[in-house]
């Protein structure tokens, strides 16, 4: 097994500049800063084996510039789009950020089927996510024959809950460390289907939470968008 797992959240996009709970497919296209940085992404990447992208526009734009780039296709998965926020859809005030934070949170301590209101549970977004990156290893990365990498262009809160939860990373740094656009959690795949986290956006393992912060919080209180 050569090859790893790099779930890339998608570019900025016009959701994101509103810090909106933009969620629902296939929601809002990337800014051009959007565009610079998945091209930036490409320019500091090696090639991969395989590039795929959820059915969202920010997503296939995303896969679309770093394709263009690199000189590639990209493919399009189903079942790894955002979070499905639902009553919370296109909301940027702060008790919304604040309810979906507060529910997310308690996702990644274990309580996942709490719903979101009108939305999905944790279990509900696991539930069709893990499946596909579960495939993407089986066809590919545990083919002996196989080398390179696969970039996967998705979402961050979905990003972080799968990725935590299949690499065993706690949940308080998983809470504490937003993806920014064009950052990646890389997984590498290990012995009886574990994975191993070896990248959490700009960081190396071991991967330790911050003392004292408080997720929900700081997403309310920060000026960058919920969905990171």
């Amino acid at each position: 097994m050569t090859g790893r797992l790099v779930l890339l959240r998608h570019g900025q996009s016009y959701g994101n500049v509103e810090r909106r709970l933009d969620t629902r497919p296939p929601g809002a296209e990337l800014t051009p800063l959007g565009r610079d940085q998945a091209r930036a992404f490409a320019r500091r990447t090696r090639r991969p084996a395989l590039l795929a992208h959820s059915v969202a526009i920010r997503a296939t734009q995303t896969a679309g510039v770093i394709g263009g780039e690199l000189e590639m296709g990209a493919i399009e998965v189903p079942g790894i789009h955002e979070v499905q926020v639902g009553g919370l859809e296109n909301r940027s005030d702060d008790d919304a950020v604040a309810e979906f934070n507060a529910i997310y949170e308690r996702w990644h301590h274990g309580d996942l089927d709490v719903p979101l209101p009108g939305g999905e549970t944790g279990n509900d977004v696991l539930d069709r996510y893990v499946p596909v990156l579960t495939e993407l290893r089986l066809r590919y990365l545990d083919d002996h024959d196989w080398s390179g990498d696969i970039v996967v262009v998705s979402h961050g809160a979905a990003i972080r809950l799968a990725a935590a939860v299949l690499a065993g990373v706690e949940a308080t740094f998983a809470l504490d460390n937003h993806l920014d656009n064009a950052e990646s959690v890389v997984l590498a795949p290990i012995t009886d289907g574990r994975w191993s986290c070896v990248r959490w956006g700009t960081l190396s393992p071991p991967f330790y939470p911050e003392a004292g912060a408080d997720p929900v919080a700081d997403a309310v209180h920060s000026s960058t968008d919920p969905m990171g």
